[in-house]
């Protein structure tokens, strides 16, 4: 950081971020907004107002036009929050434990790490208060080897030691390590199975979604095998297989697929994508999205190498009631309406 960016006596960084050459003149609360996720436009004005939105290391208010090249920067007078990392007694699913490591069945909703927006009550704050010196990731992160979105339901390595924190990332990093996700698309399709190849990046204008670089110019590498396990004529229900571990990578090769994950807001699978939308279909499409008032995606299995034993480990979990209720209604629809 160069010292016309360095941060006001007393005040701590929390984001930075560096506009593209080529930003058009925007708002810096809607700049920010597409790049923080939880955060509010009210929270963002009120943060510009106390002085804590510096643009190229200047205070500047919530009407200011971010342009190329501005370095804006997010400062608060406390610390980032997962250095106030606090134990808190959170139940958790425990699959297994050992020495070594312990396996998490994390349900939707749950958080696994502190950031803005979800200071408390995360994943990591039940971690820390059930094993005491957890080894720190590259992120400063105790025990977390890798992690699932907030509503995305399934299974988490974590590590209890650091050689374990070691080898499991590494097998993370190496892509010999294991994860099969179910997921409940949008549209029927036209193969069993195939493989999506196509980098994954930053979206160019909303920061807290993730798209597809087809020409591989932007991004990074990423491969997901999947294959059809149900039809249901209007959506498909397929198992997803990771090669590698990107950001979002279920829901933003789905949806470069063109069969986005069911309820997905934040890639367009909150509507009805499918089907004709006359009154009883659009009101079955919304009770379903009441059933499963997340996107409806799993980490159903997990697979890696015991890092002191070298025995494989593999683990199941059940799938969740909700994406079990949701697959439920429409098993009864397919079956008692004829798909058009």
């Amino acid at each position: 950081m160069s010292d016309a960016q360095e941060p006001s006596v007393g005040l701590h960084e929390h984001y930075s971020f560096k506009a593209d050459p080529g930003q058009e003149p925007l708002r810096v609360d809607k700049f920010l907004m597409n790049r923080i996720e939880n955060a509010s436009r009210n929270k963002l004005q009120a943060a510009a107002k106390a002085g804590c939105i510096h643009a190229n290391g200047t205070p500047v208010k919530s009407n200011y036009k971010v342009k190329g090249g501005d370095t804006i920067q997010v400062l608060f007078f406390h610390p980032p929050y997962e250095h106030l990392l606090v134990a808190e007694p959170i139940d958790l699913d425990i699959v297994y434990e050992d020495e070594s490591l312990v396996v998490v069945n994390k349900p939707a909703g749950l958080v696994v790490h502190p950031g803005h927006g979800n200071y408390q009550g995360t994943l990591l704050n039940g971690l820390i208060h059930h094993f005491e010196q957890l080894p720190k990731n590259r992120n400063e992160r105790p025990g977390l080897v890798h992690r699932i979105d907030k509503d995305t339901s399934g299974l988490l390595v974590v590590a209890k030691t650091d050689p374990a924190m070691t080898h499991l990332a590494q097998q993370f990093f190496d892509k010999t390590s294991k994860r099969e996700y179910l997921a409940l698309v949008w549209g029927d399709l036209q193969e069993n199975q195939g493989t999506i190849e196509g980098h994954i990046g930053r979206h160019p204008k909303n920061r807290l979604q993730m798209t597809v670089f087809p020409d591989g110019d932007q991004g990074k590498a990423a491969i997901t095998h999947y294959k059809v396990l149900e039809r249901f004529g209007y959506v498909t229900l397929v198992a997803c297989t990771l090669e590698t571990g990107r950001t979002h990578q279920i829901r933003a090769h789905m949806k470069y697929l063109g069969h986005p994950l069911f309820n997905d807001h934040r890639y367009g699978g909150d509507a009805i994508l499918k089907g004709t939308a006359f009154t009883k279909y659009k009101q079955f499409v919304e009770n379903c999205f009441q059933t499963i008032p997340r996107q409806a995606l799993h980490a159903k299995t997990l697979g890696f190498e015991h890092p002191q034993t070298g025995q494989w480990l593999s683990f199941d979990s059940d799938i969740p009631e909700d994406l079990s209720a949701v697959l439920e209604r429409w098993r009864k629809y397919a079956q008692h309406k004829q798909i058009q």
